[in-house]
């Protein structure tokens, strides 16, 4: 906390300049240049906003730029008060803007922040304001911690936030008297009128399309909207994990997720069976965005998700992707052949539709006639004829295939191989001179022969079309920023050993693991890379396959033809810093699973 004595005043630009010149980050004569600058023009921006624009470089080793961020920490240690990045993530608005109006907030450049316990956090970027503590303090009945955050996000956070809770509460105060209509907990109050929620409202117009920019700024995958009894919740899934964004009102959850139907083309009415479907939007930088929406009945109203498909990540260059060298070869060698089988496996979410796709891509020259069949279709691309699965027309996988199989095609895309009708649909197009590639939910690649097998495909026609499997996970990588080497531990070795047993592979001297800073929330982690297991069918394989194949026979053979299993190709990654034995140990099953 800043020091008593210290008269309440205003952040000067003097001040932080002298105390910059004081600790040596910066020199005294380019200090005074800038005041004389901006003492003729007069301005109302934040010191720190204007020291952080002349991008200096700190004087002190290893001479980093003094950004907004390491200013705001750096200062934060000077006066004493404790630093916080505001994550907006963990901001739950539609509690703490109740606390104190926007006018005063900008008053004194202060924002709430979160309510732990008896204690409210407030940040502050005015380290020597501290006249509003006692009004908050006395309204809030809690005790109050200040904390030092940057001037920008204060101000960024502050109108947004402001703004999107006016939202919530016009909308609540709109609906106070309509009841959850689409819960089985059906709650009848005497007396109150049925009045539905206009999914137009501009409120809730406004806290739609203020929830798909949030999430295209996080880097989102997955929009959850779920019901629960009192409060709805929204979760943003970022690189694999689920978080927890914000609570709402039931009533504004249920307008919302009408709203979201309405623009998706589904059935407002229907509430009680799942539903799919689609909507295209742009992010503010004007890039296209698809969200694939699904709802789901629940005990509390329908739950919505919604997939985010954004077209630079879902068609990506292979090294991108995380294939190796090998593993292109390997990949290439069975996609460049003019016909046969070659399947992807893994479970929801591994990246396989990002693998085809990027395959398909690579594969749809002018010369090729390039056909998919799709349920529903990820991502619309121009290079491709898609086609999309319509069970209520009894149009299923296995009609797509016969009907495509008159479109002239090269190359087929079957979405899932889920029966055995569409099994043999597949096989008879690969028989037929065309390369079919389709998806199939096992654990690695030799599971997805018994798979088909146990589907009732003949074991004649695998040998005949089959030309290899690739099985996939997506781990998460280390964050570039903040990943640190540290030598190898003794708890580090016996992961090292569960995860590379019974393979013989060079343990690495060092690890790099993750620390965690600003660029990514903390987690030590930012972004996904996939881990590759690819069967390449040989004539010795295929002995081995037989109406009675022995798993474990097939994927030795494998192994000593040069597949790597899912955790040794994990294991390479690990040993290469892009991510941990945690990732991969949590993510692939072990070798020898079937």
């Amino acid at each position: 906390m800043a020091s008593p004595e210290v008269p309440e005043h205003k952040l000067k630009l003097s001040e932080v300049l002298d105390m910059l010149v004081v600790d040596g980050m910066v020199g005294r004569e380019d200090a005074d240049a800038l005041f004389n600058e901006r003492h003729v023009r007069r301005h109302d921006d934040h010191p720190l906003v204007i020291i952080a624009g002349k991008s200096w470089r700190s004087l002190i080793p290893p001479q980093r730029i003094l950004t907004l961020d390491s200013l705001t920490e750096w200062l934060a240690g000077k006066v004493g008060i404790e630093y916080l990045h505001i994550d907006p993530i963990k901001i739950d608005f539609t509690n703490l803007v109740d606390l104190m109006s926007i006018d005063y907030a900008n008053r004194f450049s202060i924002m709430p922040i979160r309510i732990d316990g008896n204690e409210l956090v407030v940040a502050t970027a005015e380290p020597f304001l501290r006249g509003w503590e006692a009004v908050v303090k006395q309204t809030s009945r809690k005790s109050i911690r200040r904390v030092f955050s940057s001037p920008t996000d204060i101000n960024h956070y502050l109108v947004e936030f402001y703004n999107l809770a006016r939202s919530v509460k016009s909308a609540t105060k709109a609906s106070s008297d309509s009841p959850n209509l689409a819960s089985f907990e059906q709650l009848v109050e005497l007396g109150k009128v049925n009045k539905q929620f206009d999914a137009n409202d501009q409120h809730i117009v406004h806290i739609v399309d203020w929830l798909w920019q949030y999430a295209f700024e996080q880097r989102a995958s997955d929009i959850h909207i779920e019901p629960r009894r009192e409060v709805g919740i929204v979760r943003f899934r970022i690189d694999g994990v689920l978080h927890q964004v914000h609570q709402l009102p039931m009533s504004v959850v249920t307008a919302m997720t009408s709203r979201i139907k309405l623009l998706g083309r589904m059935d407002l009415m229907e509430k009680r069976r799942p539903q799919d479907g689609r909507i295209k939007t742009r992010t503010e930088a004007g890039q296209e965005i698809e969200l694939r929406l699904s709802t789901l009945p629940t005990a509390f109203g329908e739950k919505l998700v919604m997939r985010i498909f954004d077209p630079e990540v879902l068609v990506r260059d292979f090294s991108e992707l995380g294939f190796s060298d090998d593993d292109r070869a390997r990949w290439e060698m069975m996609t460049s052949k003019p016909n046969g089988i070659i399947l992807v496996t893994g479970p929801t979410g591994s990246g396989k539709t990002t693998t085809l796709y990027s395959t398909l891509k690579s594969l749809a020259t002018p010369e090729v006639n390039v056909c998919t069949l799709e349920d529903p279709i990820e991502m619309v691309e121009p290079a491709f004829n898609q086609m999309q699965i319509q069970q209520g027309l009894d149009l299923t996988f296995a009609d797509g295939v016969r009907a495509l199989m008159r479109q002239d095609p090269d190359i087929i895309m079957v979405g899932e191989i889920r029966d055995l009708e569409t099994a043999d649909m597949a096989i008879q197009a690969a028989l037929t001179g065309h390369l079919v590639l389709s998806t199939l939910h096992t654990n690695d690649a030799p599971s997805a022969i018994t798979r088909l097998l146990d589907l009732g495909v003949p074991s004649y026609l695998l040998n005949a079309t089959l030309l290899g499997i690739m099985a996939q996970r997506l781990v998460r990588t280390l964050c570039p920023h903040c990943k640190k080497p540290t030598p190898i531990r003794e708890d580090d070795i016996e992961l090292w050993s569960g995860l590379v047993a019974p393979w013989k592979a060079t343990r690495p001297t060092q690890l790099q693991r993750p620390q965690g800073c600003l660029e990514c929330r903390m987690t030590g982690y930012s972004g996904r890379i996939g881990i590759y297991e690819i069967l390449l069918m040989s004539p010795e394989l295929r002995k081995l396959i037989n109406a009675e194949t022995d798993i474990a026979a097939l994927r030795e053979l494998a192994n000593r033809e040069g597949m790597k299993p899912l955790r040794i190709s994990g294991a390479l990654k690990v040993a290469a810093g892009l991510t941990t034995l945690e990732e991969v140990l949590k993510t692939s099953p072990p070798p020898e699973q079937s």
